[in-house]
């Protein structure tokens, strides 16, 4: 099955390693865009994309997912679903 997985937070994780391990293609990963944390306040990916780019699926991290061009981006993606663990 071809999958668009969207999610950020670390209990999201293991839905999208069990996607994968389970055979399932991951078409993409949306995720928030990365966010000031620590001291320095360095841009930090979010867990989700940090597993993405181990498992080699592209990531997206879209403001909205309101926009026109947005919308065509998703839809070209061709997914059977879209996997929600928000």
């Amino acid at each position: 099955m071809r999958i668009i997985f969207m999610g950020t937070p670390d209990f999201a994780v293991p839905a999208l390693q069990a996607l994968a391990e389970a055979g399932h293609e991951i078409a993409c990963v949306y995720t928030q865009p990365p966010r000031p944390a620590g001291r320095g306040k360095k841009l930090m990916p979010s867990p989700v994309q940090v597993e993405a780019e181990r498992l080699g699926v592209p990531v997206r991290s879209p403001k909205s997912l309101r926009g026109e061009a947005e919308q065509a981006e998703f839809a070209a993606l061709e997914a059977d679903v879209a996997v929600v663990a928000a």
